[in-house]
């Protein structure tokens, strides 16, 4: 999924810097060449013998001496630049990497060189120009292909990934190119295919990583059994941050939220400093009814970054639940509310935590001054209306309580405890009949409290879920 592509694109990495050193050494050993001057020769050799004996210090020095006098020979600027390119000198090894490669237009091996030269310089676009070459001149190049499949994967374009990784395979198992593979077809949606290359790998079982994208697979194939047991398998294998959170994301995407809690609390300890096992963690609690440690989570998160916007609404989703007892860490939520203005979903969610606590009676101006706040901010927020209709009524205004709580309705027609209060204002103004009609329709309505729940519960995990 999206929120740990970019840890699978470092196993791409790695795929390159170890394959693509053996691409370029292994054009290393070049035959002797006439273009150099009969003089220079015995340096040329020397340089070559070097080369081939894995002593670049002997190798470089003579190299650079010879490119000044032979800035057009192949030979010498492929050998240096490959002795540069070996010692992760980039910059200097690309001129000369660039000029082997014009030298010789017919090289698969020059081109592949250069390929993997702009590859590793962030030159995605000329990567992918330049390899497509070499493994035209050469579809066997295995190397290449490897390669062109990685620059097509850092251009977003795993189709053509998954097809150059896979002609790197030949049919053979090659453990990282089949995860490669698996990896570009999966993001092309090509899950069964990804599958199938997945069990390929030699001891697939015993990958972290390969287990991790196995998950990934079976959830988007339906497979959710067995995408729960992949995901536990890599945290087992390799009990990282990424995958221990992928496990709590798989229960809650699922909704089995006991079994989330009980995942991500040990993950929390482990990894106090992960901000999205945290918020995995709150929405885990919330889901299992907690809301009391729902709120403690999140407060938490916004005292650590007081300006967080996402955090004060995931906070306030659990202190306008009517908790049972005043829950201290919602202050958090009223010191939010006061200090930012112009959030009206804030204001709101501060005005009803307000009204929740046993101490409602003595807060009822500045509940009522946050919701007409959130009204101003947000017009179309029934829970600013209902909220201030509530206000009202504690404050016997009837009328006026009737009316916001009917504004409330007009918005959100199945909200059930804006019927209620609004027939108790009824009948305290002494109009029965439509009392009862409203007790109906808040009977009505009732069974539809659950289903908001779950409304906003999936509001806060596809928050979650999407921004990782």
């Amino acid at each position: 999924m999206a929120w740990r592509t970019s840890a699978r694109y470092s196993k791409l990495h790695a795929f390159v810097a170890s394959h693509a050193l053996g691409l370029l050494l292994c054009g290393s050993t070049l035959a002797q060449t006439t273009a150099i001057a009969p003089q220079d020769q015995q340096a040329f050799q020397r340089a070559m013998a070097a080369v081939d004996a894995g002593d670049s210090a002997t190798a470089k020095p003579l190299l650079e001496q010879l490119t000044g006098r032979y800035s057009a020979s192949f030979e010498v600027n492929e050998a240096l630049g490959l002795i540069y390119a070996s010692e992760e000198n980039l910059t200097l090894a690309l001129p000369h990497l660039e000029r082997a490669a014009k030298e010789r237009p017919g090289s698969d091996t020059a081109a592949a060189n250069l390929g993997i030269a702009y590859l590793k310089t962030g030159r995605n676009d000329a990567a992918a120009h330049t390899l497509t070459r070499a493994v035209a001149l050469n579809p066997s190049n295995t190397g290449a292909q490897g390669a062109l499949g990685q620059a097509w994967m850092e251009l977003k374009q795993p189709a053509k990934a998954a097809a150059a990784f896979e002609s790197a395979l030949h049919g053979e198992n090659n453990p990282e190119l089949l995860y490669n593979a698996a990896l570009a077809e999966f993001d092309s949606n090509q899950s069964a295919k990804a599958a199938d290359l997945l069990g390929r790998i030699p001891g697939v079982e015993e990958s972290a990583e390969a287990q991790s994208l196995y998950g990934d697979v079976d959830e988007k194939l339906g497979q959710y059994k067995e995408a729960g047991q992949h995901y536990l398998n890599a945290a087992r294998l390799e009990p990282n941050e990424a995958n221990e959170y992928a496990v709590g994301a798989e229960f809650l995407r699922h909704w089995t939220f006991p079994a989330a809690v009980a995942q991500l609390e040990p993950a929390a300890r482990n990894f106090p400093q992960s901000r999205r096992i945290l918020m995995a963690l709150g929405i885990a609690y919330f889901g299992d009814h907690k809301y009391d440690k729902s709120a403690a989570v999140f407060a938490g998160l916004l005292k650590q970054d007081p300006e967080n916007q996402a955090y004060a609404d995931l906070l306030g989703r659990n202190c306008s639940v009517e908790l049972e007892s005043e829950d201290p860490t919602c202050t958090a939520l009223l010191d939010f509310a006061r200090k930012h203005q112009q959030n009206g979903d804030a204001a709101t969610y501060a005005a009803i935590y307000m009204l929740h606590r046993p101490d409602s009676a003595a807060h009822l101006d500045e509940a009522r001054e946050l919701l007409e706040r959130g009204i101003r901010l947000r017009p179309e927020s029934a829970s600013a209306y209902y909220g201030l209709g509530l206000v009202l009524g504690m404050q016997e205004k009837w009328q006026q309580s009737i009316s916001a709580l009917k504004r409330a309705i007009q918005i959100k027609p199945d909200l059930s405890t804006a019927h209620y209060r609004l027939a108790i204002a009824y009948r305290r103004t002494g109009q029965a009949d439509l009392s009862r009609e409203e007790v109906l329709l808040e009977q009505k309505y009732r069974a539809q409290e659950s289903r908001d729940r779950d409304i906003k519960l999936e509001q806060i995990q596809t928050f979650l879920l999407t921004t990782q």
